[in-house]
């Protein structure tokens, strides 16, 4: 995506999502490529990966699990979580161009793929990035209205008893969100500020945490477990047309639960320096981190299936299985809002920094760019203060227009897995290990690749047919 020349090679980046500021400070050391020494390791990398894959997708695993059943539902995770380990252990093997102890490092993803493939494949990995980035964006508005509408719907449940539907629209809450994120927008690298990988950790397990305990408390209640072997029946009110499409959407709802290889290279630029290399230490990181998680995904989505059967909503939190206690439901509700805020700005930097950057390296004159007044943590300039707030407008109309979590969450996850999870690092792989073509291994990681664009396009079909059939009982902005 940004233009390399022969007389420049200092052009930022397009993809820097940073995972930790602790690359920056000022230090006595340094590593082979003349930056401070990085300190990390397996530890460190293992908590960054757990941090950024428990997120909100944990919440609609239930509604997965109910669309597949208790035979395809675990199966389907397990699935997903051995891809995602396979892949992300070829993807850790292209974090040095060569030499996997001395070879040059890449940065970024994006670095990776342009210095294994080059070409035309940096424009479309660079148009898969940022298309993700901007609905992860759109995602995480809806997903926090969501939530905020849930906190004022328990209180009302509380009050008014159960029977009073507590209906309200969701646009005021995405509204308000919105103008946080054009506040925050405004603070320049405020995905490197210390303490916010620490907060978005704590508040991702509070959420999952009372997710999982009233699922496994409701199952209790229940007196055993709901659910069928083959997920929800077909009959009332689901087709089976719509099962199909259900079951297709699960997948991409599980695939987004798992998505991480966008930032991995990330991680692996934290870990301190060979021997052993940085890859062998990454790899013992993606097996912890994806067996804990994918432990802690089984129980969030089985218990939430065994407490609800087909009934399980698509937000495990805010789908109203749970009533009581209604202050519990809040606090994971406010933690969900919490941790969207800080993310929706991490997400959303890396495109707020290559659009500046072409925008500078194209105007360098202009005063309108260039012209920074600080005010406390504020940056402000003109060109600044009116991209970024028209973005966070543009996110927040489309989240208006289309307010259906589950269905956004199934066709993100869907779009991004192939490209990022499989084919990039498998083509990297390729190229850096320099795999003979035609051979055994090459074989079977093209067939790898070619079966999982199958299910990433069957799960894109089934979550685009799920929103044209809300769409038409769906008024725009009626919230």
């Amino acid at each position: 995506m940004a233009a390399h020349n022969g007389a420049n090679k200092q052009v930022v980046a397009p993809m820097e999502v940073s995972v930790e500021a602790g690359n920056a400070g000022d230090a006595a050391w340094l590593d082979d490529d003349g930056r401070p020494r990085r300190t990390g390791t397996l530890w460190t990398a293992s908590s960054h990966i757990i941090t950024a894959v428990i997120g909100s997708g944990v919440l609609s695993l239930a509604w997965a699990v109910a669309q597949l059943g208790w035979v395809a539902g675990p199966a389907a995770m397990l699935l997903f979580a051995l891809l995602t380990y396979y892949t992300a252990t070829l993807l850790a093997e292209c974090y040095r161009t060569g030499d996997p102890a001395t070879g040059k490092r890449n940065y970024t993803y994006m670095e990776a793929v342009r210095s294994n493939l080059g070409g035309a494949k940096v424009a479309f990995c660079g148009v898969i990035q940022y298309a993700n980035l901007v609905g992860v964006a759109i995602g995480y508005t809806i997903a926090s209205s969501i939530s905020m509408r849930a906190i004022r719907r328990a209180g009302c449940f509380h009050t008014n008893s159960h029977a009073d539907p507590c209906e309200s629209s969701s646009n005021p809450y995405m509204i308000l969100f919105g103008a946080v994120q054009i506040l925050f927008s405004q603070i320049p690298d405020f995905d490197q500020i210390w303490w916010l990988s620490i907060v978005a950790a704590v508040m991702s397990f509070t959420y999952s945490s009372i997710g999982l305990s009233l699922g496994i408390a409701q199952t209790i209640s229940n007196g055993g477990f709901k659910g069928s072997l083959t997920g929800i029946s077909i009959g009332a009110g689901v087709t089976s047309t719509e099962k199909i499409w259900r079951s297709l959407q699960a997948f991409g709802d599980i695939a987004f639960a798992y998505s991480f290889s966008n930032i991995l290279i990330e991680i692996q630029d934290t870990i301190k320096a060979p021997p052993p290399s940085e890859a062998k230490v990454m790899k013992k990181a993606t097996l912890l981190s994806v067996a804990t998680t994918t432990v802690f995904y089984m129980l969030c989505g089985c218990m939430g299936y065994a407490a609800f059967g087909d009934a399980a909503p698509d937000n495990l939190l805010t789908g109203f299985g749970f009533y009581e206690p209604f202050w519990l439901l809040d606090v994971a509700n406010v933690a969900i809002v919490v941790h969207l805020v800080g993310a929706y700005q991490v997400f959303c930097q890396p495109i707020f920094a290559f659009v500046e950057h072409r925008a500078s390296a194209t105007w360098p004159d202009s005063t309108f760019i260039t012209r920074e007044l600080r005010v406390g943590p504020f940056a402000l300039s003109v060109f600044r203060l009116t991209w970024r707030s028209a973005f966070v407008c543009l996110t927040t109309v489309v989240a208006m227009l289309l307010p259906f979590f589950g269905n956004v969450v199934g066709l993100l996850g869907a779009v991004s897995f192939w490209p990022l999870t499989v084919y990039f690092p498998v083509e990297m792989y390729i190229r850096q290990r320099k795999v003979p073509r035609g051979s055994m291994r090459w074989i079977c990681l093209q067939t790898l690749s070619v079966s999982c664009l199958v299910i990433s396009i069957a799960a894109a079909v089934g979550s685009i047919a799920d929103v044209i059939d809300a769409l038409k009982v769906y008024r725009p902005f009626s919230g």
